[in-house]
This record gives structure tokens, sequence and C-alpha cells, in this order.
């Protein structure tokens, strides 16, 4: 089954205005769909195309590197092994998981000069980095970042009206309980099976969420499969697995000792955050010391949360202390009727859906004067000459005092000041309040 991803009109605007002088990579986490976006693509809009593989390529298709001085052979070989003619001008070649053969992402520089054809290749990061130590990055790359699916490219998938949605941010008035419990459960329904392609194809093809659950845990066992690889002692999964541990006891930062059991980072666990994100497995959000100025020439590289790129995996995560997710604690989170507070869940979704956007996630903490305790804002995002600050709960009810405070702190520079939650489309003083199935809207 195929979905429509956005990622493939941005290879559209690549092939009508780059192609030629560039590649393009695209870049994202294992299982997102870029091999089945990629695929597609070159079906669709070229003549024909050659698929390479480096996951499972033949040895007859390895040699064919083994000396790209001559092109013209190279390509002979190559479309002999293929079994496919290229057409100059009108073909693709495909390097599907370019990092396990840096060769071949090498050659793109020559390959791209030629100018016979359009290259378009496929990575997962966690292992890119390490494998491009000896050789040359090609600067002719373009790089188009592909994500889980987010929540309209979910409702398109599922049947369910997006665009409304757009009309119900832009007239800014309330729905009315009953309307907005209703896009509330739609919205539950995309964090209980998340944006995984293969969850998603589950979903609408009728499967329960027990199973739908069983295959983002095949995808975690994947993904920690890859951090085994970088890290054979464990603390890439241990980093990984205490995400929702962490955002449920509302720290002001990630903390390495809480998940790898050690009071004092060292410089190599350091860098085991960095090959975490490479891996776009998860999504950091830096605290910005001063947001009255660029929110990224402000961000403290010492001083971030994690959250998982994917909400759906993010529930799974939560219950890996067992051997699967019941139905019934789905039943519960799509009524709302989980015991424990799920603010924090809602935040991670708040998160994803910022990061889709292609925005970079930001926070801001500041001490409380006379205080141990501090104010803090979940999220930042710029818009025109202000900043705006978004707190996110899960009822949307309570004392809003960061919000205030920041308001009050930084009045010259601060835009809406919102709440997103569950609560209805609204406003109250100083504050709006957003439904949080509406949070896409402020990242156009």
């Amino acid at each position: 089954m195929y979905f429509r991803r956005k990622a493939y009109d941005e290879l559209l605007h690549w092939k009508e205005n780059y192609a030629d002088h560039y590649a393009v990579l695209l870049e994202g986490a294992r299982r997102v769909g870029k091999s089945t976006i990629a695929e597609r693509f070159a079906a669709r809009e070229y003549r024909s195309y050659i698929l390479v593989d480096f996951s499972m390529a033949s040895k007859e298709e390895i040699a064919c590197f083994d000396d790209i001085s001559d092109l013209d052979l190279f390509f002979l070989r190559l479309q002999a092994v293929k079994g496919v003619d290229l057409y100059a001008h009108d073909s693709a070649v495909i390097f599907d998981e370019v990092q396990l053969f840096p060769k071949a992402r090498q050659a793109i520089k020559h390959l791209v000069k030629d100018g016979r054809y359009h290259y378009i290749e496929t990575g997962s990061l966690i292992s890119i980095r390490k494998n491009v130590a000896n050789i040359l990055i090609p600067s002719e790359e373009m790089k188009i970042p592909v994500y889980p699916m987010d929540y309209e490219e979910f409702c398109e998938a599922a049947g369910n009206n997006y665009s409304m949605l757009e009309t119900i941010y832009k007239k800014k008035k309330p729905l009315g309980q009953q309307v907005n419990r209703k896009l509330l459960r739609d919205l539950r329904i995309y964090m209980a099976v998340g944006g995984m392609p293969q969850a998603v194809e589950a979903y609408v093809n009728g499967d329960n969420f027990a199973r739908i659950d069983q295959i983002k845990r095949q995808i975690i066992r994947l993904y920690e499969d890859d951090f085994k690889r970088l890290d054979p002692s464990g603390r890439l999964s241990a980093i990984y697995r205490s995400i929702p541990a962490q955002l449920s006891k509302d720290m002001k930062k990630y903390r390495l000792s809480s998940a790898v059991g050690k009071r004092r980072k060292t410089q190599k666990e350091e860098s085991l955050i960095y090959d975490l994100i490479d891996s776009k497995t998860v999504l950091p959000a830096y605290n910005v010391t001063d947001p009255r100025v660029s929110l990224t020439l402000t961000k403290d590289l010492d001083s971030y949360k994690l959250y998982v790129a994917d909400t759906g995996l993010f529930i799974t995560l939560m219950f890996m202390d067992r051997p699967s997710t019941e139905n019934e604690i789905y039943i519960k989170l799509l009524a709302d009727k989980l015991p424990a507070n799920l603010g924090y869940l809602y935040e991670n979704l708040v998160a994803q859906m910022i990061a889709a956007s292609g925005r970079e996630l930001y926070y801001h903490t500041w001490e409380k004067e006379g205080s141990t305790h501090y104010y803090e804002i979940d999220f930042l995002i710029s818009r025109g000459a202000k900043v705006s600050p978004l707190e996110v709960k899960s009822s949307g009810t309570g004392r809003h005092e960061s919000l205030s405070e920041f308001r009050r702190k930084y009045s010259k520079n601060t835009g809406d000041c919102i709440v997103i939650s569950q609560k209805d489309l609204g406003k109250e003083e100083e504050i709006r309040y957003l439904p949080v199935y509406l949070t896409p809207f402020l990242c156009t």
C-alpha cells in the first residue's frame, strides 16, 4: 500500500530545478518510508530506473563500482547486471541504503558531473556518519529529510478531512464540546498508531491495536539492533528507552546519569547522544538562554530534552516492560481514561508536529527569584519578529504562571502566548487556547 508523502513533492521540486546538478539524499530513521518514496518517484517520473539496494546487493552489482574512471563502461556493466536500459536525461539511479557502501556515495560527484542520469540516495543516518570517515563527501548532494507520517499524511491515509482543521484554525472560533471531543478522538488514534508507514498500513487494513503494537515493537527492536552495533554496552539503547520516563518526571533537561547510571558523563557518553540524534529516531529540543535574540544563536548545547521521533513508538516504549501492550490499554488511551497524567505524551506529540514542519525544537527555563524552582516554557516558535511561547497540557485547566511571567519579562519580543491542550478554542486575557490537533498550523 502506498500513501501520499510530502517528500514526494520535494523530490518533484528537486527534479524540476536541481537534479541536473545535484543528487538527492533522502535522510531519516529506518522504516519511515524512504526507499518506498524513492522507488515510486523513479517509477512514475522517469522512463526507466535502476535500483541498487546495498543491503542485499550482489557481487556483480558491487563490482561495477571497482572502477568508475570509464563511466561508459560503468553504465554498460550496471545495465547488464540489472537488466534495465537507461535513457539519457530520462532515467534515474537509486542507491538504497547508501550508508552501507560509501564508495557509491563518493562516486556521486563524478556521476552528477557526467550529467546523463539523475541520482537518488537513501540512507539511515545512524550509520552514515560512521562510514564516511575515509571518503570525500560529495558537495553535489542535496538532502531531503523524511519523517514519520505527519498528521496531515495520516488523515489522508485514514480518510479523515484534514482541510477542515485548517478552516477551523483560521476562523478561531470555539467548536463546542461535541465536535472538539470527536476531533480529539481522531487525534488520539494517530497518537496510538503513530506515523510509521507499516503501523499506519496495519491500521488502515483494520488490524487491532495489539497487532499494531507488535509492528511498532519490531521497529524499536530494529533500532536497538542498530544501537548495539554502535555501542555493544547497551548504553545507547538505555538512553533511548529512558526518554518517556524522563519526560514524565518533568525534568529541566535530559539527564544522562539517569539513563546510564553514572554521576558524571564522559566524552564517550556525550558522543552517544550525537549518535542517537544522527539516527533521527529522536528529536532534540535545546534550551534557549535568551529568547529575545535568535533562538538558534542562543541555544545551549549542554541543556536539552529528547523526544521520540514518532509518538506511536513513544507509547509502545512506555509499556516495554511487558511482552505486549494489550488492546485494553489502547482503548483507554483513545477514551482518554488512562490513570496517569499524560501531559508528557501530548508534549511528545507537539514536538513531533513542530519538527515535521521543518522547525528545530527550542524551550526556555529560568529561575524563580528567591526559590529553588524555575519557570519553564515547553516550546518556543519564531513567528515574524516575535516569539510565541507554547505550554502543553493534557487538560488545559490550571494556572499558567510560566506563560504570564514570560510575557512580562520579554514583552517586547512576545507574540501570542498559547496553551496547547484538549480544551476547545478560546482566549482568556492574554492567553490563547488551542486544541492539540491544530498545532501544525502554528508552524506554517
